[in-house]
């Protein structure tokens, strides 16, 4: 909506002819189609401002993986679950029920249209700003607009594959060491922590410890790490030149063609002698939900009776997804409750053949402050039916549910359910809280990860040198 000047509510001059509709309602032109609006898939997306920057991925060991996938072409926002939309039949037009209190809504539309004497006005412009008053209007920093472009990026990244170049990334400072900046410049520098197997970048022959200086001859200098992975990213089959600082060489440029191609979202190690399996899961895509479990049934086909899950840092994905990995460990039961608008409450349960369900499996599950959405549904269920024990910090707090609903392009992206855990609590704005509590001190050394140190405490092994583990991030 336009905001009204309180010294400028009156006319300039009376029209010669009213400007409002004589019944409140769409003009004819304006009208939408009858036909039936396709199911969509359903995310829960937290804003890409706000609530989000300041959310972080803590584990020190991984700290230089922050932006991991975030180079290959998705926005850096977070995600929650994920459910089959509804298929509904929407009748154009003002609802009868409604004329009066859509009368000033299309006297507005009237008076914008036929009397507005700036710019050419473009129809799809004001529809598209009119949705995306009435989704803020809520107050829901979860509901919202996308147009057609951000709605492709926003499906793009929950679905698991992206168009890039394929390379994980992170930020070093001058002595190219792990750092958590803001802003590129001299004592901020954009590093390759990996390239993805098979992507433009493997093929082009970058390597982890990479620095890049400039992108199509531009530098970095300035931007902050989203804004770099902006420029980085693009569309497949565009190329993009970037400036490369490689240690103990010349600088020198490479241009790569972006592709489309499927992110590592996990990180699989043996820790204390092949004793402990170790899988990181970076969010709940499909891809990674098969991923997990393909790595889980790599350690326990190898007999692994200690596992621990780190889920810092994991800002959610799919519903089906965090169904499937809880399903893993949980043999049968709810993994999770769902409540419309209407209290209305509907059990998930566990998916059969689950491949660590044995509870002579030690599980344990790590957490912290950027583990959110259903990540929060996988924590809280294995935490609610005593499967896995907990450590880190509070998750975020995220217990919402959004489901997209396309309008010709775009979407918006509307709260259409709380989740809650398997004892029915509902954590949003609050969290989960662990079982057992870490603190990272300030000073923290380089290299070290005491939520890891506490996590094989926990199992009875030594938390010495892993740098197997640090190789990974």
């Amino acid at each position: 909506m336009l905001p009204v000047d309180p010294d400028q509510s009156a006319p300039l001059h009376e029209p010669t002819e009213p400007t409002e509709p004589t019944e409140p309602g769409p003009p004819a032109e304006a009208a939408a189609s009858t036909e039936p609006v396709k199911p969509v898939v359903t995310v829960s997306i937290p804003p890409a401002g706000g609530e989000m920057s300041a959310v972080r991925r803590n584990g020190p060991v991984f700290a230089v993986a922050v932006l991991v996938v975030s180079i290959l072409g998705a926005s850096a926002l977070f995600m929650a679950g994920v459910q089959l939309g509804r298929q509904t039949v929407a009748e154009p037009g003002t609802p009868g029920t409604l004329n009066e209190e859509f009368k000033p809504f299309w006297d507005a539309w009237s008076a914008i249209t036929e009397r507005y004497a700036g710019e050419p006005v473009d129809h799809r412009t004001l529809i598209e700003g009119a949705i995306r008053g009435m989704t803020d209007a809520l107050g829901d920093p979860y509901s919202t607009y996308l147009d057609p472009e951000q709605y492709r990026e926003s499906v793009q990244s929950v679905s698991g594959e992206f168009e890039g170049i394929g390379a994980e990334i992170g930020t070093v400072n001058a002595e190219r060491e792990t750092t958590d900046c803001n802003e590129f410049g001299p004592d901020c520098r954009l590093v390759v922590i990996a390239p993805i197997e098979g992507s433009p970048a493997e093929k082009a022959g970058l390597k982890p410890g990479d620095i890049v200086d400039a992108v199509d001859g531009k530098t970095l200098d300035g931007l902050s790490p989203d804004e770099a992975r902006d420029k980085i990213r693009g569309k497949k089959g565009t190329k993009v030149t970037l400036t490369i600082d490689r240690e103990g060489q010349p600088v020198f440029d490479v241009t790569l063609t972006r592709d489309t191609i499927i992110a590592r979202e996990v990180v699989a190690e043996e820790l204390a002698g092949g004793e402990v399996g170790y899988i990181r899961l970076n969010e709940f895509s499909d891809h990674g939900a098969d991923q997990f479990t393909a790595a889980l049934k790599a350690d326990v086909d190898a007999g692994k009776m200690k596992i621990i899950f780190d889920l810092r840092g994991n800002p959610g994905g799919y519903i089906t997804a965090a169904r499937e990995v809880a399903s893993q460990f949980i043999a049968k039961g709810p993994i999770f409750w769902q409540q419309d608008a209407k209290g209305v409450q509907i059990e998930t349960d566990a998916l059969a053949d689950g491949v660590a369900t044995d509870p002579k499996i030690k599980v344990i599950v790590l957490i912290d402050r950027g583990s959110a959405s259903a990540a929060e549904i996988v924590a809280g269920a294995l935490k609610d039916t005593g499967r896995a024990t907990l450590v880190g910090e509070t998750s975020f707090g995220k217990g919402t549910v959004q489901q997209w609903e396309e309008l010709d392009g775009g979407a918006i992206k509307l709260t259409i359910a709380r989740w809650l855990t398997p004892k029915k609590t509902w954590i949003h704005h609050i969290g989960i809280d662990p079982d057992v509590a870490v603190t990272v001190p300030a000073d923290n050394p380089p290299g070290t990860d005491p939520f890891l140190d506490k996590a094989l405490e926990l199992l009875g092994e030594s938390a010495a040198a892993e740098s197997a583990l640090l190789r990974a991030a």
